[in-house]
């Protein structure tokens, strides 16, 4: 994790020091965030029983995909070599697929995105069975639910006011008067709007008092009206 604090004092030494503004320019620019530590890695990899035998391919001419970086960790084709640690192996799947920046990526994206980075035996499997077995993945993705079927598309109003929609809008500052929420109400044909403010612990009764004064006392009772409220 970056900490704002020794950002800027790092920030401060490099313009007090004696470096050329492009050379001050392209540092910046090579500051990046990394999902796990690389001293994790270097103690998981250490741990691990065929580091030794890692090791000697990164040191003979043999295996030319095998090298050992200069933080000392092993690497496999330019990517770091996660060992069998179950824990950190779960890290960076849990960081690759459900952080604030990745939002639950397929399978296929997934593991491109982590190829790029890491690399461990059969990790093409163990992203395929980490996003299989993602509970939102299951319930949200178009592909594990039913099909919907062609949209329908409703038919266009002959009068004013007679086919309105509805919807409420939650979640907003508390006024003075107790109005916490909005209620849109729109006529389907003109497309006007009244926003009447409501509050979230008004009941169906007050709402309807609320209706009748603002909406029928000027338009008149509707012959529709559509929500997504239900009841």
């Amino acid at each position: 994790m970056t900490h704002e604090h020794g950002l800027l004092e790092a920030a401060e030494l490099m313009n007090s020091a004696d470096i050329p503004t492009s050379t001050r320019v392209l540092i910046c620019g090579q500051m990046r965030t990394q999902t796990v530590s690389v001293q994790s890695v270097l103690e998981g990899q250490q741990a691990d029983e065929q580091y030794q035998r890692f090791l000697e391919f990164a040191q003979s001419p043999d295996h030319p995909d095998w090298s050992r970086s200069t933080d000392s960790c092993l690497r496999f084709g330019g990517q770091l070599w996660i060992p069998s640690v179950a824990e950190l192996r779960d890290e960076i799947l849990q960081e690759a697929h459900r952080s604030r920046f990745t939002v639950h990526p397929g399978r296929t994206k997934m593991y491109a995105d982590m190829r790029r980075l890491f690399w461990w035996p059969v990790m093409k499997t163990d992203v395929s069975d980490y996003v299989r077995a993602c509970e939102i993945c299951q319930r949200v993705k178009a592909e594990h639910r039913r099909p919907e079927g062609l949209l329908q598309p409703l038919l266009i109003p002959q009068w004013k006011w007679e086919h309105i929609a509805m919807d409420f809008i939650y979640g907003l500052p508390r006024s003075q008067r107790g109005h916490d929420s909005i209620w849109v109400i729109v006529d389907r044909l003109t497309k006007s709007a009244p926003f009447l403010p409501v509050s979230t612990t008004h009941m169906v009764d007050k709402l309807a008092a609320l209706y009748e004064r603002e909406i029928v006392r000027l338009h008149g009772v509707p012959l529709s009206i559509m929500s997504d409220r239900g009841s």
